[in-house]
C-alpha cells in the first residue's frame, strides 16, 4: 500500500501544498501573497488573514492535481516552525482538522530542516548521503549545519545579525530596487562587473554576520552621491555585481572553513538564496560534491514540507494533536 503524504506549509506569505507518494512527487501548488510587494516586506497581519483564504483551495488544488483522494492520505506534514506566528498557526490548525477528520497521524516539521531534505525526494536530481554540510541560507536564516542522519542536526554557524537573503534585500532598497531585491540584484549583477569593494566582517569560528557589509555599502553610496548625485543610476549594474559578489564571498569563506574542520565533501544547498546564479556558480567550480536544489524548491514550498514528514513517518516521529506551532525553533 502506497504511502501517501500531504505537506502544508504556510510559514511566511506563501500558501503551499503538496502531495508526495512513496517519495515522489505527484503535485507541488504555491499561492504567493503578493500584496506585500507594495509595503516594502512581508505585513504580518495580512500573510496570516491571506492563508485563511487560501489554504483550502491549495490543498484541493494539489490533490486534485496529483488525483489523490483526501481519504487516501497517509498522513498529514505541517510546517511547526519557524516562521511567522499568525501564518504558522493557520497552517496547523488546518493540518490538525484533517488529520483529527480523517484519522490519519499529523507530522510536524521544522522548516530549514525541510530546505535540506527536499534533496530527497524521488526525482530526477542527484540525492546526497549523510552526513553532508547543509548551507541554509534564506531571507529570514543564515546557518552551517552538519547533517548526520534526517533528524539528527547540528548547528555548526549561523548569523549574528541579518541574514543572507535580509542583506541583499536591505541593500538593494539603497539601490531604489523593489521588495523583494534579491533576484533583481542577481539579475542585475549578472549585466555588471564586481568592481567595488566594501567592508568584510571578522565573525569567530563559522558563524557569520551581514550587518557590517550593509552598513559599508550604505556609507559608500552616500560618499558617492555626495560627488554625483546619479551615482547609483549610472553604476546599478556594476554596484549589483559588487553587493552580491560581497556576500557570495562571504558565504564561500565560512563554507571552506567548515569543510576543512568537518572533513565532509558534500555540500547541499537550500533556502531562498540558493537560487542566486552568483553563489550557484562559484560553488560550481569549487573541490566538493555540491547539491544544488532544484528552482522551484529554493523557495517556500510544501515539497520540502511533504518530504521530511516521510522521513519523519518512516521512523515513526508524529506529533499529538496539541503540538503547537513555534515562530522560533532551533535546528
Amino acid at each position: 500500500m502506497a504511502t501517501i503524504i500531504l505537506g502544508i506549509e504556510t510559514s511566511c506569505d506563501d500558501t503551499a501544498a503538496a502531495v508526495l507518494v512513496d517519495g515522489k512527487l505527484y503535485a507541488n501548488v504555491v499561492s504567493q501573497q503578493l500584496e506585500h510587494q507594495t509595503h516594502g516586506g512581508v505585513i504580518p497581519e495580512l500573510a496570516s488573514r491571506a492563508h485563511v483564504k487560501r489554504i483550502i483551495p491549495v490543498v484541493e488544488a494539489a490533490l486534485s492535481k496529483a488525483n489523490i483522494d483526501k481519504k487516501e492520505l497517509t498522513a498529514i506534514a505541517y510546517t511547526q516552525g519557524p516562521g511567522l506566528l499568525g501564518s504558522l498557526l493557520v497552517g496547523n490548525a488546518f493540518a490538525k482538522s484533517l488529520s483529527l477528520a480523517l484519522e490519519v497521524p499529523l507530522i510536524a516539521v521544522h522548516h530549514m530542516q525541510a530546505h535540506l531534505l527536499v534533496h530527497f525526494i524521488d526525482d530526477e536530481f542527484p540525492t546526497p548521503s549523510f552526513p553532508f554540510l547543509g548551507l541554509t541560507v534564506s531571507g529570514g536564516h543564515t546557518q552551517l549545519v552538519q547533517v548526520n542522519g534526517a533528524a539528527s542536526f547540528n548547528v555548526l554557524g549561523e548569523t549574528k545579525d541579518d541574514a543572507a537573503g535580509e542583506a541583499f534585500d536591505k541593500t538593494g532598497k539603497m539601490l531604489g530596487l523593489p521588495y523583494p531585491a534579491g533576484p533583481i540584484m542577481d539579475k542585475y549583477a549578472q549585466k555588471g562587473i564586481a568592481k567595488f569593494r566594501f567592508g568584510k566582517p571578522s565573525v569567530e569560528g563559522l558563524h557569520f554576520s551581514f550587518s557590517g557589509l550593509k552598513t559599508s555599502v550604505l556609507y559608500f553610496l552616500r560618499e558617492q552621491q555626495d560627488i554625483d548625485p546619479n551615482f547609483i543610476q549610472k553604476n546599478l549594474f556594476d554596484l549589483c555585481a559588487s553587493i552580491q559578489k560581497s556576500i557570495v564571498d562571504i558565504l564561500l569563506e565560512k563554507v571552506a572553513q567548515a569543510m576543512a574542520e568537518t572533513g565532509l565533501n558534500q555540500l547541499v544547498l537550500g533556502g531562498g538564496v540558493s537560487a542566486n546564479s552568483g553563489l550557484r556558480n562559484a560553488l560550481e567550480i569549487t573541490n566538493s560534491q555540491v547539491f544544488l536544489p532544484p528552482l522551484p524548491y529554493t523557495t517556500d514550498n510544501a515539497a520540502m514540507i511533504a518530504m521530511a514528514g516521510l522521513l519523519k513517518y518512516l521512523e515513526n516521529d508524529t506529533d499529538v494533536l496539541s503540538s503547537e506551532p513555534k515562530a522560533r525553533m532551533s535546528i
